[in-house]
């Protein structure tokens, strides 16, 4: 409700308008009239054509809000009306006897690191487009108005819910449409249902197609899930966990007992196992993370759902030689505001400049180990990054304007209008910033943790009981990595639990906890005298004790990973780290390129990337095959693979083994990485060297040639190892072809090859500060500083702006791809903590909200 207040602001609708128009390729509009339709037919028509005859006479466009047009195919019934958000009334280009209607929707969809998801983009579009295609085929639409194959979904272009937007080729939309129209009315034809009969008998008896992942959303989802739960079918239960359907005639044997059992891969039998028994099944995975480690940063967040970066409260917590520290917690009495962004970095930021600093004082002379922040969640991460992408977009245009100042220039947003200058800001907020924003770029890499998701480390140790989608909460696996054999969990009762639980672990918060707080924030709506306008005491013990449970869940989830034994290849995964954030310190040191978000760089480096990314990727599936049994498994399972099979034991001396690969044979050279279950290379007498310069070696695992026996036996080959490993007839081998991870030729050692570092655009060892000043054109690419950069950007818009190249100037109006959350001064923003919330309207379903 908020962001459709924006959308119908004055301003912010003549931009939605002519902008719209100008992507369109159409004519500068001699005015913007803005008219709403009250979201009924008879009204959206006679204002359709009121706008119409005023698009071919005057050439103004109009922005029509609420309108109702009756479904396509459905006009003249009792059908529920399309109610699009808004749609816009444009003059055709070269002829003054028609329009376009451009149809819209408004979505207050979040901006995730920059980004809105694609998928929330499409779902988007496709309610634009069964708006456009119920206009085209409705009756009452004006002669001489078409409707455009384009459409226009308005989305929150920064924090402030000012809207922005986007236009897009509905064609592929609008296909998608008549076909799910057409398949509708065909079943509905098909099922034989009559108005007013019992659907019981229809549902009841329909083949399950219940998937625990995507079917949340249905009405009828809690009725399939009982169904479900109380069938004593075996198959049902793997239904009800979410096991596929080309799995399941596979792994009902795992359940019923008699039925064979097929290749099933190792993650799924564990879950099931998980699932019957009560326990979690134990990966085999020894630790490889930083999680609990000195120099980590623990924190949790109490987000709000009534904004994309709004943060109710936020709890740090440093870890170091000495063990963890205290919880810090900071209550924010206005989440709405930039300044509590900031203070949420200087807290993030002061808790890693001290983890920084023992870091150094530990290496001495040598290279300082990583620095990490910990989150219990991946949408913890996502919020703090996007806070992180807002600040350095505001401190970028505060270097541009620094230098219009300068130069005598006025200050000016992208469009022409004034603009206020923030403060700068701070080395302590620089380096949260910049250690988000590494954490940003670091995504394309699968080694990089510089932000460590808990509830993801914890997901390696073990396999949870019940539908996995249920595991994408931290305080639902801790439950399971605490549960013993003497006290098994029953999965229906404790996902039920944790469903229906007041708090949650991770940044979002539940429906109830989310209400309740935003209530004692802002207070009741209502006449009443006994509706305050705020509670704030209430607000801050609600607050706090969501920050409690979340630190406290971190903190059993930690506890629990203390009972796992540290891999032979930890010092591996964070050597690669540490290697990484060498070149991040020299960015933060000089101020070059670390306020840079991924979505900003630009395409040559992106580019440059990509062996990176390759390498980056063999190299954590390498050492996840090493380290994590289950993983080799799954990989020997996986029929696309060429590099890991599993084998059998059919003699020991001389050593014999059935491969069961295709592509491993005679001549191949292969070393073992799990024995009956076990990692190998956890095993005693392994060690690891992981100060070589391109690589880690590990000595000590068996390696070895293949030799072919009997021509008539193709995959029973001899196996010579210059390790023999301690095997008995008839053990199960995952074995991987040694060429997968290097070309050595003795077989001691396996060497894995470190992956490529990103010295692309960043400092080198040898930059200083002044290093740019001195030579501008050795070091352009390398450690040149944002405040010389931006100063550049600033003299070439201001260029840009004299020669009448930039709105409002130009048409069409020109697009500011950064969008950054700096705002024109006196610009309406939208403030969610306005206002009270308001009672649930009776008239409304869950359909016209959507």
């Amino acid at each position: 409700m908020t962001f459709e207040r924006m959308v119908r602001n004055e301003k912010f609708a003549g931009q939605i308008a002519t902008r719209t128009v100008g992507a369109l390729s159409l004519d500068r509009p001699t005015e913007v009239v803005t008219v709403d339709a009250n979201s009924q037919v008879d009204r959206t028509a006679r204002v359709l054509e009121a706008a119409h005859d005023r698009a071919i006479k005057t050439g103004a466009a109009t922005l029509v809000f609420q309108l109702a047009v009756p479904f396509v195919g459905f006009e003249g019934t009792r059908a529920t009306d399309v109610m699009p958000d808004f749609a816009i009334v444009a003059p055709a280009l070269g002829d003054k006897t028609s329009s376009w209607l451009v149809m819209g929707d408004a979505k207050d969809y979040e901006r995730i690191r920059s980004r809105i998801n694609d998928e929330r983009m499409l779902k988007g579009f496709l309610q634009v487009a069964v708006g456009a295609e119920s206009a085209r085929v409705w009756s009452r639409l004006p002669k001489g108005m078409g409707v455009h194959t384009f459409g226009v979904l308005v989305v929150p272009k920064n924090a402030f819910f000012q809207p922005e937007p986007v236009v897009e080729n509905l064609h592929d939309y609008q296909e998608e449409v008549r076909l799910r129209i057409e398949e509708r009315r065909r079943e509905a034809n098909e099922s034989g249902h009559e108005p007013g009969q019992d659907v019981r008998s229809l549902v009841e008896h329909l083949e399950a197609t219940f998937d625990p992942a995507s079917c949340t959303s249905c009405t009828l989802f809690s009725y399939c899930r009982n169904e479900l739960r109380s069938s004593q079918n075996p198959s049902d239960l793997l239904i009800e966990i979410g096991v596929g359907r080309d799995m399941r005639g596979q792994a009902l044997g795992l359940i019923d007992g008699v039925t064979e059992v097929g290749r099933v891969p190792a993650s799924t039998a564990a879950n099931i196992a998980a699932t019957l028994t009560g326990v979690a099944h134990l990966t085999g995975q020894r630790r490889v993370d930083q999680a609990g480690m000195p120099g980590t940063v623990n924190v949790v967040i109490v987000k709000s759902d009534s904004a994309p970066l709004d943060v109710h409260g936020i709890g740090v917590q440093r870890v170091s030689d000495d063990g963890r520290g205290e919880w810090e917690y900071t209550i924010f009495d206005n989440p709405q505001s930039l300044e509590a962004r900031r203070l949420i970095v200087r807290r993030v930021g002061n808790a890693l400049n001290h983890s920084m600093r023992d870091q150094r004082k530990a290496a001495g002379n040598g290279i300082p180990d990583s620095v990490h922040l910990l989150v219990p969640d991946s949408d913890t991460a996502d919020v703090l990054v996007s806070i992180a992408d807002n600040l350095a977009g505001i401190e970028l245009s505060r270097l541009r304007w620094q230098r219009d100042k300068e130069q005598g220039r006025p200050v000016l947003t992208y469009d022409g209008d004034p603009a206020t200058v923030p403060r700068a800001i701070s080395e302590v907020e620089r380096t949260a910033i910049a250690l988000l924003l590494e954490e940003d770029r670091a995504r394309a890499f699968q080694l990089r943790s510089t932000v460590i998701d808990l509830r993801k480390v914890l997901a390696h140790r073990i396999v949870a009981g019940g539908p996995s989608m249920n595991s994408g909460r931290l305080d639902y696996l801790v439950g399971w990595a605490e549960a013993r054999g003497e006290a098994p969990i029953e999965h229906r009762s404790f996902a039920d639990e944790i469903e229906e639980s007041v708090h949650t672990a991770g940044g979002r918060l539940t429906t109830a906890a989310s209400d309740a707080i935003h209530n004692a924030l802002v207070g009741r709506s209502g006449k009443s005298n006994d509706a305050p306008a705020a509670y704030p005491v209430r607000y801050k013990d609600l607050v706090t004790e969501e920050l409690e449970y979340k630190a406290q869940i971190l903190e059993r989830a930690l506890d629990s990973l203390e009972g796992f034994q540290s891999s032979t290849l930890r010092a591996v995964y964070r050597a690669i780290e540490s290697d990484a954030q060498v070149v991040w310190r020299r960015r933060l040191t000089l101020h070059a390129s670390d306020l840079v978000r991924f979505g900003r760089t630009y395409r040559p480096w992106r580019n440059s990337l990509v062996p990176m990314i390759e390498s980056d990727g063999t190299c954590a599936s390498q050492l996840f095959a090493l380290s994590n049994p289950q993983a080799a498994r799954d990989l020997a399972s996986d029929a696309g693979n060429r590099f890991v099979s599993f084998a059998k034991v059919v003699s020991v001396n001389p050593l014999v083994i059935d491969v069961d690969s295709r592509r491993i044979t005679a001549e191949s050279r292969v070393v073992l990485l799990a024995h009956n279950g076990e990692a190998c290379a956890e095993m005693p007498g392994i060690s690891v060297d992981s100060k070589g310069r391109g690589t880690f070696k590990i000595d000590g695992l068996a390696i070895g040639p293949l030799e072919l026996i009997d021509d008539n036996f193709p995959k029973r080959l001899c196996w010579d190892p210059q390790v023999v490993p301690v095997v008995a007839r008839g053990d199960e081998l995952v074995v991987a072809d040694f060429a997968w991870f290097s070309a050595l030729k003795g077989n001691r050692w396996l060497s894995v090859q470190k992956p490529l570092p990103d010295m692309t655009a960043a400092p080198k060892g040898d930059c200083l500060p002044e290093s740019y000043g001195d030579e501008p054109q050795a070091h352009l690419w390398c450690c040149r500083p944002h405040e010389d950069r931006e100063a550049e950007f600033a003299d070439l818009l201001a260029d840009r702006r004299a020669r009448g190249e930039l709105n409002p100037e130009t048409w069409p109006p020109v697009r500011d791809d950064d969008g950054f959350e700096v705002s024109s001064d006196g610009d309406a923003a939208g403030n969610p903590f306005e206002l009270g919330p308001l009672p649930v309207p009776i008239d409304l379903t869950i359909d016209d909200l959507e």
